[in-house]
């Protein structure tokens, strides 16, 4: 467990693997920061399933709290957040990604990462995204319901910023 991660956890973490792409290199030859926030949604869909209605049928995530939103739900990105904290070079096997909700409000969660090397373990970059859920007929804020919340409520812990 690495040190970043020890000192935010009182929840439990799900781990996933996202795999790089060739293309996901800068000029510099490590993974471009745009594709960092590619990597994340693809660790937030991993862990806590697609929107439902979206996509076809798949893998079952580790917690199925996107996918089992209400027929008219959005699951829509308020802020993300991110600090590097080394360069993280393109290999050809996924990346290991820490994620676990640090933030339950009435009304949206925040979901926290940690992106390690998949080789050395370093931790290179740590982020949060804010997700609201919105009603897309008419764009009204939706609060979490007991379920929901019940459902995540095992992966709260520390924010990664402090």
């Amino acid at each position: 467990m690495s040190k970043i991660l020890e000192e935010t956890q009182t929840g439990r973490v799900l781990t996933c693997k996202v795999g790089m792409r060739w293309g996901d290199m800068d000029a510099y030859g490590h993974v471009n920061n745009v594709e960092i926030l590619r990597i994340l949604e693809e660790a937030r869909i991993h862990a806590f399933g697609p929107p439902g209605g979206t996509g076809g049928p798949g893998q079952d995530p580790q917690v199925p709290l996107f996918s089992t939103l209400p027929a008219g739900t959005q699951a829509l990105v308020v802020e993300h957040r991110v600090r590097y904290l080394a360069p993280l070079t393109y290999r050809n096997i996924p990346l290991d990604i820490d994620v676990w909700v640090s933030a339950l409000k009435a009304a949206s969660v925040t979901i926290a990462y940690i992106v390690h090397d998949p080789v050395t373990g370093e931790a290179c970059a740590k982020a949060e995204t804010t997700i609201a859920f919105v009603a897309a007929d008419t764009g009204r804020l939706l609060r979490i319901d007991r379920d929901q919340a019940a459902l995540i409520r095992p992966f709260v812990g520390r924010a990664v910023f402090a």
